[in-house]
């Protein structure tokens, strides 16, 4: 019997958490296995351990684990490779097969652009974006949200995409901010690459303050949240996994 387990990252903000477990509720819906479960990489509770467990513990002899990150960093490259080590040794007679984070998609830029458009401000020559990573120590982190920042700039054709980290890499937020602050366009779409609500997202908004000026306009998007192309992407990623556990 086929499971799907859904990794979310965590969060010890009661909000991010909701909004990761209706997101999952939804997906259910579209995706025709008998078997869903929902566990968090840290901070809450199930694990991945327990969620593989639980999913044995239903019947599962195949289970499909699909990373609801958005980079492949340290999470995606070693935690979760670890714990499915462990999870194997516990259950060596299930078949598992884990799937990749979103990673550099154009589903994920039309996220953003969808994002930057909700705000009604036009997106025009005289605007630029400032795109906010959560930041890593993994060099890979900083090569992709460059790509992501790329193919911002030529979907929406604005003059300068500029990107900045909250943790572990420069530029860092302030900077990025302060180099917005100091140029000459009037519009700054501030975007946080972030999949979800909660610390960091209060860390931008306290920033942010800090820079308002009667010269520029600065509008903070919404984080990409669990927005309806993701429920697509997600969709499809499960579908592609099943059909390569099959042998299709």
């Amino acid at each position: 019997m086929e499971a799907v387990l859904y990794v979310s990252h965590g969060s010890r903000v009661p909000r991010a958490r909701q909004e990761a477990a209706a997101f999952v509720e939804k997906c259910k819906r579209s995706i025709d296995v008998p078997i869903q479960e929902l566990c968090f990489l840290e901070l809450v509770e199930p694990d991945i351990i327990t969620g593989i467990d639980i999913c044995v513990q239903k019947g599962a002899t195949r289970i499909i684990v699909l990373p609801l990150l958005l980079l492949s960093a340290g999470h995606a490259k070693h935690d979760i490779p670890e714990a499915l080590r462990q999870a194997k040794q516990r259950h060596p007679h299930v078949e598992i097969v884990c799937g990749k984070p979103f990673g550099v998609h154009e589903t994920m830029i039309d996220i953003v652009i969808a994002r930057i458009h909700e705000q009604g401000v036009p997106l025009d020559g005289k605007s630029m974006i400032l795109l906010i990573g959560r930041g890593s120590s993994d060099p890979d982190t900083k090569r992709d949200i460059e790509k992501i920042a790329k193919r911002l700039q030529s979907k929406t054709d604005v003059p300068c995409v500029d990107v900045c980290f909250l943790a572990a890499i420069r530029p860092t937020l302030e900077e990025g901010l302060d180099k917005a602050s100091r140029s000459s366009y009037k519009n700054i779409f501030v975007v946080p690459y972030l999949l979800f609500t909660g610390v960091l997202m209060k860390t931008i908004e306290r920033k942010l303050h800090s820079f308002q000026s009667p010269h520029q306009q600065w509008i903070l998007c919404h984080y990409l949240g669990y927005h309806p192309f993701l429920q697509q992407l997600v969709k499809k990623n499960i579908e592609t996994l099943l059909r390569a556990a099959k042998g299709a």
